[in-house]
């Protein structure tokens, strides 16, 4: 079948790879916001342009059922690689922590029609807390309606609110939605990944 291997588009190793035939089979990113670069008035224009049966809200444990729902209606949705794979969450998984938020849009029946996990890290590179995206995603039939820039705003703003200092996502290149939508947020990419194939391996 052939081995994938993920590094950085600089790395060094890449061209020697590339020179014994192995194959660049995707392509993700990296990207960051400062508090202090957040533009709160783009968020909350982003935040605005939901239609008033939706509400933004974040999640908690209570909501594990339409959180697992959500997550299994859109397991095949995650565009790229094996950098990008999105594994479905599990029942604890699906409970949202201190720790592990959750946002999400709801709509007036109760569905949830999109969400975004965030990771909060206590200490990281920045005294204070870094804020790093899990995964955001829209249901199927709701996507290119600015639900997922919306809960993504939503989420900025609440952890902006608790003192987080630098805002982390990232995801497939070929993701053209979830490229867009950091960029209308103020995210700057800062980060750019490759998944090189072994020539015997399917996708090369």
């Amino acid at each position: 079948m052939g081995n994938v291997v993920v590094m950085r588009a600089e790395d060094a190793r890449r061209r020697e790879l590339e020179s014994e035939g192995w194959v660049v089979i995707a392509r993700s990113f990296g990207a960051r916001l400062e508090a202090a670069d957040v533009d709160q008035t783009v968020l909350q224009e982003q935040i605005g342009k939901i239609s008033d049966p939706v509400q933004l809200t974040e999640l908690d444990a209570g909501d594990a059922n339409m959180i697992l729902e959500l997550d299994q209606a859109t397991a095949d949705d995650y565009p790229g690689s094996v950098a990008t794979q999105h594994e479905q969450m599990t029942a604890d998984e699906a409970r949202p922590t201190d720790r592990r938020r959750a946002f999400g849009a709801v709509d007036k029946e109760g569905v949830l029609l999109a969400m975004t996990f965030v990771e909060v890290e206590v200490e990281g590179e920045v005294e204070g807390g870094v804020v790093d995206t899990d995964f955001t995603v829209v249901r199927a039939g709701f996507r290119r309606t600015g639900l997922g820039a919306a809960v993504k705003a939503y989420s900025i703003l609440a952890l902006l609110g608790e003192g987080a200092l630098l805002f982390r996502t990232g995801g497939s290149a070929d993701n053209a939605a979830i490229i867009g939508a950091n960029a209308r947020l103020g995210y700057v990419r800062d980060e750019e990944w490759v998944t090189l194939a072994e020539p015997d391996h399917p996708a090369a």
